[in-house]
């Protein structure tokens, strides 16, 4: 038997992203945003409110990077979604870690996340913050030769359930590859 809920956001797992940008006087802000996707093959799209700080720098720099946060950052991660940089602009130097400016767009790396998605601001409107793709960067610590192990990675989802953070490390299966025994 099924139950009703009252959750509506309830897609599991969400991707929890570290948004980061360059404020107006050329420190960091970054922001956790559990609203965002691939959009296409080199694209990607944020749920996100004009009102964020990292909106109105994406506006200005034309440019912000996408993290993938780790197990080993939940505490910074989190709190990066609950402080905002609107009201606490030294929010990125309070939590410890550290950046290097993108050979590609004017925007920070995290060098603590282990995968960093470089992107061109494209477009803002009723969905959120569009951005191409220009450029992917990995930790060395999580690569297999040329290819990024996604074990390693320790990625941690967004239940919106709970509210819990998870880590996602275990393969499963073969994408497609495992369907096709049913053919």
């Amino acid at each position: 038997m099924r139950k009703d809920i009252k959750t509506t956001d309830g897609i599991f797992p969400m991707p929890v992203l570290m948004i980061a940008t360059y404020n107006e006087d050329g420190s960091v802000n970054v922001m956790n945003a559990a609203w965002g996707t691939m959009f296409d093959r080199d694209q990607v799209i944020l749920n996100l409110t004009e009102t964020h700080k990292t909106v109105k720098n994406i506006k200005e720099r034309k440019a912000f990077t996408v993290s993938i946060a780790d197990s080993k950052h939940v505490k910074e991660a989190d709190y990066f979604g609950v402080v905002s940089g609107n009201n606490t602009p030294d929010k990125f130097e309070k939590s410890g870690l550290t950046a290097t400016k993108s050979k590609h767009i004017d925007a920070p790396i995290i060098n603590e996340f282990p995968l960093c998605l470089e992107c061109e601001f494209i477009a803002y409107n009723d969905y959120g913050v569009l951005g191409k793709v220009v450029n992917t960067t990995a930790d060395e610590g999580v690569m297999n030769g040329d290819i990024v192990d996604i074990t390693k990675v320790s990625a941690i989802a967004f239940d919106p359930y709970t509210h819990g953070y998870y880590k996602v490390e275990e393969r499963v299966g073969n994408a497609f590859k495992d369907g096709l025994e049913l053919k």
